[in-house]
């Protein structure tokens, strides 16, 4: 992220031996000078700052107050809060409340940053070595790994969860309270925790750092160089280095890519820092490398919102099926991270305003969707899959990664809306606002109802006569020649630039008035493996459906661990609405309506029941409902055989999912943690598309037995070379003992086994799979708790 102009005077030091490479064309302005205007992102903005101030500090402090020898003054939230990563929310917390109060200037927003950064200073002074934490039995594990006594797996380190990915977000939340609300405490404090985790991996070799970093462990990279801008010292860009995970950047460098199956938000913030690391290194390949994998996932692996993974983890770019078969669609955390790599790379490649069309795709479509228009309730997963739904948190239940990220996402609306050079205001993204430049002592009045008309209006106000070039991004999905601007009611050419703005060069005077027309039109966008499902978006806009209101079990997330995923009843795909006409008719199947609001009505569907047509909405307005974005189509004759074979692949899969209690997607991060899984001697791996979890020693999971229904155990699993011994054990009583000779080969295999009969009526089961006879255990895919004994 390269920072503000006032950033750099306050914290870069001339003597610095850390010197920034300023290839930028542009500048950003301060979120304080950008103030929104009332429309649906002010709507949203008001409704985070309810958030944060409904959230208690104190039982965000108490995991951190806990592992320094301190009193809490109230108890833990719930939900991943005490159940491993405890503390995360809190770094996210400060993120949060110093965003709100640069944006809006908000007293309690501010007070409420100041006690919590008062109160983890008291945590930082009693630890005694600058570390600040809420990971439980945090201070043991980092003196072990500072011993080299390193056990890392995707989501653990040394059998705590993810715990550097845990403390990243208290050194982004110091960071930003000195960077956004200028806390001189912070900045100090955030020094201090780094040369804390200095002196932590002082004695560790390099080969040990990299595997380490298996580990979750966020964007440390990037904010152990934003400390090296600080304060000007090397040794901090040294350890942002260190902390470079090589497995991902090598690759990348390359041109390689080797994304399938891998946790899709544990690479995006490395590849921030990666380029944060080249802004203030120079190293060009690294930013290289950082731009490739930004025009793989945009171009190649994400879907119409913007979105992108599957489950957390990066399929295929071939195959999109899992984002239209499974409920865990695209997840917020990513497209967060991908808004932040975007904004840099903005700035890093000559303002080309293609990062702009991504940016503003991404903002309308997923981040505002993110949050409930009415009440502020976050979501996870966004579905892709026909006729789902969206889960909501509540601030009593709900503290997952994307409620940490989305108490961020709404506070900064305002960072991409304009930018600046010496001599040009740029206008990117036409949302209503208020800008102050300041050093053209002027002021600038962005007025508009996009997306619901394709005007914008923007008023100048110099204090006096002012000479400045006027850049309007000309998007992408305006036709070429389309785009007209008008200056005081006249008709006026523009000349258009090589990175895609208009440009007005003018002298400007007080009152001066830029009308800008954005003729928007149907387009279809087909998903980006070339299968049969299309979405429509009128301009940048996506557009979707409600179909429904039933059925939409946990609608608004309770504390349980797996609170965040939609599990009500999955509406079979042959039951989903198809377009019937061909696919160069399919624009033509809507119409829009008579309203202000954008609205169209779409003609032509199957079944039966939607033979009335469907209403399509911007789908960021589409709430509390189940929900159609993709659409399939089919001509008459094509119809019969569509249904069909549609039904036959998804028929198994509904009948087993008929009858499980619970399951866990082995070698998967966030399903294994939800399930507490336990372990020595196991480790993860990607085979044929599928995750699995092998061992020499053993692991185990948590499965619920709701209304001790489970009567069988069903494993999906490789049979590969060489032979394996494997044992079942549910609450320690064996339940099977399973000899592979490793005849599978690529294909998967099926097997029920029955639950020892002493613990049926248990309603927790500890499911135990443990090497035997000096095999490794077989590669498990999948384990399911089931009502009946069947396969289907």
């Amino acid at each position: 992220m390269k920072y503000t102009a006032l950033f750099i005077l306050l914290f870069f030091a001339l003597n610095s031996c850390v010197k920034e490479v300023d290839n930028s064309q542009v500048r950003y302005f301060n979120l304080s000078d950008v103030k929104l205007l009332d429309s649906e992102f002010k709507n949203a903005q008001e409704l985070d700052k309810q958030y944060l101030l409904t959230l208690e500090p104190d039982r965000l402090l108490a995991p951190f107050l806990r592992e320094a020898g301190l009193e809490p003054k109230a108890e833990s939230y719930p939900n991943w809060e005490n159940t491993g990563l405890d503390g995360h929310i809190g770094g996210h917390y400060l993120t949060g409340l110093s965003l709100m109060f640069a944006a809006t200037g908000d007293k309690e927003i501010k007070e409420r940053l100041d006690y919590m950064i008062s109160e983890l200073k008291h945590c930082q002074d009693a630890n005694g070595n600058g570390y600040i934490g809420g990971v439980p039995g945090g201070q043991a594990m980092w003196d072990e790994v500072k011993s080299g006594d390193i056990r890392a797996g995707g989501f653990d380190l040394n059998g705590k969860w993810v715990p550097l990915y845990n403390i990243h977000k208290t050194y982004a939340g110091l960071r930003d309270a000195w960077l956004y609300a200028g806390s001189e405490t912070a900045k100090q404090m955030l020094i201090d925790m780094t040369d804390w985790m200095l002196d932590l991996v002082s004695g560790l070799s390099d080969e040990q750092i990299q595997d380490m970093l298996r580990s979750e462990h966020g964007g440390l990279n990037e904010t152990f160089a934003d400390v090296a801008e600080i304060t000007g010292d090397e040794k901090y860009l040294e350890l942002a280095k260190k902390f470079s995970h090589h497995a991902i950047l090598d690759p990348l460098i390359e041109h390689h890519d080797e994304l399938d199956g891998k946790h899709a938000n544990t690479q995006i913030p490395k590849v921030i820092g990666y380029q944060r690391v080249a802004e203030l290194g120079g190293d060009a390949s690294w930013a290289d490398a950082s731009l490739f994998f930004w025009e793989d996932v945009v171009s190649d692996r994400s879907v119409c919102i913007g979105g992108n993974s599957v489950r957390e983890h990066f399929h295929p770019k071939d195959d999109f099926s899992g984002m239209m078969n499974y409920v865990e669609g695209p997840e917020t955390c990513n497209t967060y991270n991908m808004l932040k790599l975007t904004k840099m790379l903005y700035q890093d490649n000559g303002n080309d305003s293609r990062f702009m069309d991504y940016y503003e795709k991404a903002l309308y479509n997923h981040i505002l969707s993110s949050i409930n228009p009415e009440n502020g309730g976050l979501v996870y997963f966004t579905p892709m899959r026909p006729n789902h739904y969206r889960v909501y948190s509540q601030t009593e239940t709900s503290f997952w990664c994307c409620v940490g990220s989305g108490i961020e996402n709404h506070g900064k609306y305002g960072e991409m809306i304009y930018a600046h050079s010496d001599e040009a205001l740029y206008v990117n993204l036409f949302i209503p606002s208020v800008l102050n430049w300041k050093e053209k002592e002027t002021e600038v009045v962005l007025e508009t109802q996009f997306p619901d008309d394709d005007k914008v209006f923007l008023t100048i106000n110099p204090k006096e006569t002012s000479k400045f070039e006027l850049h309007v991004r000309y998007p992408s999905w305006v036709e070429d020649a389309a785009l007209k601007v008008l200056v005081n009611g006249n008709e006026t050419k523009y000349q258009l630039s090589e990175n895609g703005y208009a440009v007005l060069h003018r002298k400007w005077e007080k009152g001066d008035k830029v009308e800008v027309v954005l003729p928007m039109k149907i387009t279809l966008e087909q998903i980006e493996d070339g299968s049969n499902n299309y979405a429509f978006e009128y301009g940048p806009i996506v557009l979707a459906a409600k179909t429904g209101t039933e059925d939409m079990d946990g609608l608004y997330a309770d504390a349980s661990r797996m609170g965040h995923v939609a599990q009500g009843k999955m509406i079979p795909l042959k039951d989903r609405p198809v377009i019937v006409a061909s696919v160069d008719n399919l624009p033509s199947m809507l119409d829009k309506e008579d309203s202000d609001k954008l609205a169209f009505k779409l003609h032509g569907l199957y079944p039966e029941e939607y033979e009335s047509g469907l209403e399509l909405l911007p789908f960021y307005r589409v709430h509390d409902s189940r929900y159609n974005i993709y659409w399939p189509c089919a001509t008459e004759d094509q119809l019969n055989d569509m249904i069909r074979e549609v039904e036959e692949a998804e028929k198994a899969r509904i009948t087993l999912d008929e009858i499980t209690v619970d399951k866990v997607e082995c070698g998967e991060q966030q399903p294994e943690s939800d399930h507490f899984i336990k372990f020595e001697g196991s480790w993860t791996g990607y085979w044929n598309d599928s995750h699995f979890r092998e061992a020499n020693q053993w692991y185990s999971y948590k499965l619920k037995n709701t209304g001790a229904k489970g009567r069988f155990l069903y494993l999906k699993y490789f049979d590969k070379e060489p032979a394996r011994s494997t044992e079942i054990l549910v609450n320690d009583a064996s339940a099977d003992k399973i000899e592979l000779n490793g005849e599978g080969g690529n294909d998967y295999q099926e097997k029920v086994i029955a639950i020892p009969e002493s613990e049926t009526t248990k309603k927790e089961l500890i499911l135990k799979i443990a090497a035997i006879n000096k095999h490794n255990t077989m590669q498990l895919i999948e384990v399911r708790l089931l009502t009946k004994n069947e396969i289907p």
